[in-house]
């Protein structure tokens, strides 16, 4: 095997599997939702998908949206006693049809939490019927994992979007250097951002 052009091979089919996405009314729609969201962005995922869903709360939470992840196991344990009907869902499921996420959903149906978008790639993922806006990753991301298995190339699309609207927002919301600053003030990056005055 040529090592580096292997490596190289499964960069680019990441690459085009970002490329191939198709950024609907959906998309748009979504930022806005999140925009408006009067209560808490929550995330949820399990697997690959769970970790990405966690960087994206990551990401919301320190450039002005308030977000946490739940982990949809423990949601079913009580955990979504932490979410509220002022709060909007983002669920990630490349099938859509992890049981664990299914069930958290359909838990927060029952408890009136209606405002959920679902970022999927199946067209007969489950997901979607609990959904009221989807992020369509495309039917046609091929990993390029030697199995054609190990999630890659769909965690990379997972990851770009979710990206796209973190920073949308973070835009539309006028969210500055000392805004971000006041939230991450330890690090490289905090040692960036911060100002004279709140070295004071």
């Amino acid at each position: 095997m040529d090592i580096r052009e292997n490596m190289k091979r499964i960069m680019d089919a990441e690459a085009a599997a970002i490329q191939q996405v198709s950024v609907t009314e959906d998309f748009e729609a979504s930022v806005q939702l999140l925009l408006d969201t009067p209560g808490r962005v929550i995330t949820t995922g399990i697997g690959k998908a769970g970790f990405i869903a966690r960087k994206f709360a990551a990401t919301l939470a320190s450039t002005g949206t308030p977000a946490f992840f739940i982990h949809p196991a423990e949601a079913g344990h009580g955990d979504l006693g932490m979410v509220t009907t002022r709060d909007t869902i983002v669920a990630f499921s490349t099938s859509g049809k992890s049981n664990e996420v299914i069930q958290m959903l359909q838990i927060a149906q029952q408890l009136g939490i209606g405002q959920v978008i679902g970022v999927t790639s199946h067209k007969d993922s489950p997901m979607r019927g609990f959904c009221k806006l989807i992020l369509d990753m495309g039917p046609n991301i091929i990993e390029p994992c030697p199995l054609s298995l190990t999630p890659s190339a769909s965690i990379a699309v997972m990851l770009a979007i979710s990206d796209a609207i973190a920073l949308t927002l973070m835009s539309l919301k006028d969210f500055t250097k000392e805004d971000y600053g006041r939230r991450h003030h330890s690090g490289y990056l905090g040692s960036i951002t911060r100002t004279p005055s709140d070295a004071q």
